[in-house]
């Protein structure tokens, strides 16, 4: 039988290659997926459809596989059922719109609203690390530590060290850190070694795994940074285990600090961070945690701590493995409830449609909407994407304030009005949303939100306005690069 002629010829059977490639790229892409993001990749598809489909096939999906999944939600269903058990109060905190969206948080994530927990606010990078050294050094049952990144260096050993004593008095020492970011971290092979020769139990979270139906998304991150200690003292937000510098050439070379903020809490917040110590526990190693010692979820503790602010507070779980975006939808929601005021402060701000609409929204109805960023960033390709969004924020009355170099304001935190706050690990860019695991932690305190409104005070002190007309300024390859890479931005 002869061949079709086509088929014999390559540069025809390569033009119906393509042309398939991309009809079916028309009909799979744009399923369940953002607007942009499915425009972005099949943009990528039409312009070189062999390594497009290619990446696509390896990027396209920002779930994790379907048994990470299922475990999240079993342990999801299990912390809700414990809630409902509880014996603390459900009593209604706030106007109506708050508690509609507390309801909506534990839907998703399965943690109820918590009142009787006690914060303090640590925006000094030693400091957090010495607070949390000092709570390790008063362990006496177990001590479970979770960052993106971890490692050993010469700001750190002092916390390495406080580990070692509470394991050789005793006390059960379990460390997570992510994969990726830490294996990239210079003093990574330093930390595996000391890991491994003291016998701390570790694991790397969303390490390569090849096995089918365990394949992920390569660059799916778990970007969370929380400390539990004996389940009545946590710290959770935006620092990492390691120095300031990052120990990198770059950084030191370009004297380069990162200022991030931390929470040290007490009281039925602390419970709730173990949840989410033990879900990604038991992801990446199937044992379920028990802690029998431990406060059960939501009962109020009595204990008083110096310099702490009484809080009612939630923590708020996203991710990969999560249907919904459940950051996503907190951020929008609280966005829209803003009547007077509004802070951001996020060092990679990349937003997703809905999010700049409710931000530029929130300023053409008159809400003050105050944006702190970094003058100078690590990330290339974020920091273009995210310098995009400036015109359009600036446009719609959003004043910009940029921290000076050469600290980078890594920490990530916004306030609404004067009375409901959120800290955490995730960014106001589409990579927290989509493809980090993060926990948020929504506050409702007068109080915490004025000591917070210090911090900011001190950000506004040590940068400088950006204003449109010097934005309108800028060099014109600075808008090529930032509109390149805010198309890159949308491939999620």
């Amino acid at each position: 039988m002869r061949r079709a002629s086509w088929f014999r010829n390559p540069s025809t059977a390569l033009i119906v290659v393509h042309l398939l490639i991309r009809l079916t790229a028309v009909l799979t892409i744009p399923r369940n997926r953002r607007p942009t993001a499915a425009m972005a990749w099949l943009l990528a598809v039409f312009a070189a459809p062999i390594p497009g489909s290619i990446l696509f096939g390896l990027f396209g999906t920002t779930k994790l596989p379907l048994q990470r999944r299922q475990r999240q939600r079993q342990m999801t269903s299990l912390i809700a059922d414990a809630a409902t058990r509880r014996t603390g109060s459900r009593d209604a905190v706030g106007p109506p719109w708050f508690s509609s969206l507390t309801r909506l948080n534990e839907r998703l994530g399965g943690m109820p609203l918590v009142r009787g927990s006690r914060a303090s606010i640590l925006p000094l990078y030693d400091d957090a690390l010495a607070s949390m050294t000092a709570a390790v050094d008063r362990s006496t049952t177990f001590v479970n530590v979770q960052f993106y990144i971890c490692s050993l260096d010469a700001a750190t050993t002092p916390f390495f060290d406080a580990l070692l004593r509470a394991q050789q008095r005793g006390v059960d020492v379990r460390v997570l850190y992510d994969h990726f970011a830490t294996t990239r971290s210079p003093r990574y092979r330093v930390t595996r070694r000391w890991l491994r020769e003291h016998a701390i139990p570790f694991h790397e979270m969303l390490a390569p795994d090849l096995e089918p139906g365990k394949r992920a998304r390569p660059d799916l991150r778990n970007h969370r940074k929380i400390l539990i200690v004996d389940g009545t003292v946590a710290f959770m937000g935006s620092q990492n285990l390691v120095d300031a510098t990052y120990n990198t050439k770059r950084n030191l070379r370009l004297g380069l600090r990162w200022r991030d903020l931390l929470l040290r809490l007490e009281g039925p917040v602390v419970t709730e961070l173990l949840a989410v110590f033990v879900t990604d526990w038991f992801s990446e190693t199937d044992e379920i945690l028990s802690f029998p010692n431990a406060p059960a979820l939501a009962v109020p503790a009595t204990t008083a701590a110096t310099a702490a602010i009484s809080i009612d507070c939630q923590v708020v779980p996203s991710g990969p493995g999560f249907d919904g975006e459940n950051n996503l939808r907190l951020f929008n929601a609280l966005v829209y409830a803003a009547e007077e005021r509004l802070v951001i402060t996020s060092p990679y701000f990349v937003p997703d449609d809905s999010m700049l609409y409710a931000i530029t929204t929130a300023a053409q109805r008159g809400v003050e909407v105050v944006l702190f960023a970094s003058e100078v960033a690590d990330q290339v390709m974020v920091f273009h994407a995210q310098r995009s969004y400036y015109e359009t924020l600036l446009r719609a009355g959003v004043r910009i304030f940029l921290y000076r170099k050469p600290i980078v304001l890594h920490a990530k935190h916004f306030t609404i009005d004067e009375d409901t706050a959120v800290v955490g690990s995730s960014n106001m860019d589409m990579r927290s949303f989509s493809l980090n695991l993060e926990a948020s932690l929504l506050i409702r305190s007068r109080t915490f939100v004025a000591a917070l409104g210090t911090v900011e005070q001190h950000y506004r002190d040590n940068a400088r306005e950006l204003t449109l007309d010097e934005w309108l300024r800028r060099p014109v390859a600075s808008r090529t690069f930032d509109n390149l890479f805010r198309l890159t931005a949308a491939l999620q």
